[in-house]
C-alpha cells in the first residue's frame, strides 16, 4: 500500500467545484499533451476561482450553489494548503447555501460530508452523504463522499458498491481513482494499476492529471518498480516543477537507488514548502540512512513539536503519528492514539498501525490480532507484513515470521530504509535466502 496510508476525498470535489459554480470553470481548456510543461499552482488556481464567486456572490447573495461552489474550493484549498481557516470559511459558505436553500440542496449536503472527511470525522462524512444521496440519487459527488467514508470506516463491501454507483454516474478521475484504491486495498494490482491509468486518461484539468502521476508512481513504487515509478513522477514534475509530494516521491527512488544525497536535496526541498508528518518522517528516515544523525535528530524533534500543538482529538490522530511514538520510544503514546484512531476509523490501515503500537507496547498477542485485521483483504503492502513479521518473531513463531519477511520483500525489496536492512538480515537469519 501507498505512503500515504489513507486516501483523502480525491479530485471529484474539483470536478464539483467546476460543475457548481454557476458557468465558471476552476481551470479552463483541457489538459496539454504530455510534452508540455504547466506551471500551475492549484493553490492559485483555487484562491482565483473564491476571488471571483466571492465577487459574484456579493452581487447574488441568493446563488445557492455558488456557495456551495465556494464552500467545496475552501474545502480543497485546506487540503492544499493544511490552513484549517479555510475549513472554518467552508462551513461559513456551506451554512450560507443550505440557508438559501434549506431543502433539497444536495450540493450543500455533498459539500458538509467532503468537509467533515477533511476533517477526519468519517462517520459525520457518512451521515452528510447519505442525506446527499437521499436528495439527489444522481449525485455521482455525493457517492464519492460516501464511498471515502466507508472506506475509512472499514466497510468495504459498501465502499465497493457506492464507487460502483458514482463509476456509473461519471466514469471521470475521481471515480477510477477511488475504483483503483478498493482494488489496490484488496490485493489486485493490476486492477488498480489500470484503473489508475484511466483516471489518467480522462483528466481534464492539470491537477488531475498531476493527481493520477502521483498515484500511478506510488502504486509503482509499492511494488519495487523504481523506474516505472520514477518516470510517472518525472512527468508529473515536469508539469508542475516543486510540487511537493511528487519531489517526496521522488526523493523515495532516489533513497531505494542508493543515492542519498540526491533523496535528501528533494525531501528539503519538499519540506520547506509542505512540511507534512510523512515528508518530515522520510526526512529524518534518510538523513539517518545517510549517517547524518544530528540533522535527524533535529527533524525527529522538529516532529515532536508539531505533535504537541493543539487542535488534535481521536477523530483527527494520524496514523504517521502512531507509528512516530512507537518508532521513537513512545509506546505509551502509539497506543492510545491508536486506540482512539481505531474508535474513529476501523479501516485496514488503522489496524496495522495499531498492530505496530501495541508491539512497540510488548503486547504482541493482541498485536497479532490486529495485524492479520489490518491483511485480512489480501492488501500487498510490504510494511505490514514487516510488521507482522516482527511480531510473529516476538510470540516465537519463526516460520510464521519467515514467511512474512520473504513476502514483504518479494512485495517491495525497498520497502523501507528504516527496516529493511533488518527485514533482510533476519530473514537470512531465519533460513531465508540471502
Amino acid at each position: 500500500m501507498r505512503r500515504r496510508w489513507t486516501r483523502p476525498a480525491l479530485v471529484t470535489l474539483l470536478a464539483a467545484v467546476a460543475l457548481l459554480g454557476a458557468g465558471a470553470t476552476l481551470v479552463p481548456g483541457r489538459a496539454p499533451g504530455p510534452a508540455t510543461v504547466v506551471d500551475r499552482s492549484p493553490a492559485r488556481e483555487l484562491d482565483a476561482f473564491v476571488e471571483r464567486t466571492e465577487t459574484h456572490l456579493a452581487t447574488v447573495p441568493g446563488d445557492w450553489q455558488g456557495w456551495a461552489a465556494l464552500g467545496l474550493a475552501r474545502i480543497q484549498l485546506g487540503r492544499i494548503t493544511y490552513d484549517p481557516a479555510n475549513y472554518a470559511a467552508a462551513e461559513t459558505a456551506l451554512r450560507r447555501s443550505r440557508a438559501v436553500r434549506p431543502d433539497g440542496n444536495a450540493s450543500a449536503l455533498t459539500g458538509f460530508g467532503a468537509l467533515a472527511a477533511a476533517r477526519h470525522d468519517f462517520r459525520g462524512a457518512l451521515r452528510w452523504a447519505r442525506l446527499a444521496v437521499a436528495a439527489d440519487p444522481w449525485s455521482a459527488d455525493a457517492y464519492g463522499v460516501l464511498t471515502d467514508a466507508y472506506v475509512e470506516l472499514g466497510r468495504y463491501p459498501e465502499a465497493g458498491t457506492a464507487v460502483q454507483r458514482m463509476l456509473d454516474l461519471r466514469p471521470d478521475t475521481g471515480s477510477f481513482a477511488r475504483a483503483s484504491y478498493q482494488f489496490e486495498l484488496h490485493g489486485d494490482q493490476r486492477r488498480a494499476w489500470e484503473l489508475m491509468t484511466r483516471a489518467r486518461e480522462v483528466a481534464t484539468s492539470p491537477d488531475e492529471i498531476t493527481f493520477a502521476l502521483t498515484h500511478l508512481g506510488e502504486l509503482a513504487l509499492g511494488a519495487g518498480d523504481l523506474d516505472t515509478a520514477a518516470a510517472q513522477f518525472a512527468e508529473g514534475l515536469a508539469r508542475v516543477p516543486g510540487q511537493p509530494a511528487l519531489l517526496a516521491d521522488r526523493a523515495r527512488v532516489s533513497a531505494a537507488r542508493g543515492d542519498l544525497a540526491a533523496a535528501i536535496t528533494d525531501l528539503r526541498a519538499a519540506t520547506t514548502t509542505l512540511p507534512t508528518l510523512d515528508h518530515l518522517m522520510t526526512l529524518a528516515d534518510t538523513l539517518t540512512a545517510a549517517g547524518q544523525t544530528a540533522a535527524a535528530a533535529e527533524t525527529d524533534d522538529l516532529i515532536r513539536v508539531t505533535t504537541r500543538l493543539p487542535g488534535a482529538t481521536p477523530a483527527t490522530t494520524d496514523i504517521d503519528l502512531i507509528l512516530f511514538a512507537a518508532d521513537h520510544g513512545d509506546a505509551r503514546t502509539a497506543v492510545a492514539r491508536g486506540r482512539a484512531l481505531l474508535a474513529a476509523r476501523p479501516g485496514v490501515p488503522v489496524e496495522t498501525a495499531y498492530a505496530w503500537a501495541l508491539h512497540a507496547a510488548g503486547d504482541d498477542r493482541a498485536a497479532l490480532g490486529h495485524a492479520n485485521r489490518g491483511l485480512r483483504l489480501g492488501t500487498r503492502d510490504a510494511r505490514a507484513h514487516y510488521y507482522r513479521a516482527e511480531i510473529r518473531l516476538a510470540l516465537h513463531d519463526r516460520a510464521g515470521a519467515r514467511a512474512d519477511l520473504a513476502e514483504a520483500l518479494k512485495i517491495n525489496p525497498n520497502f523501507s530504509l528504516r527496516y529493511g536492512v533488518r527485514a533482510r538480515t533476519v530473514r537470512t537469519e531465519l533460513g531465508g535466502p540471502a
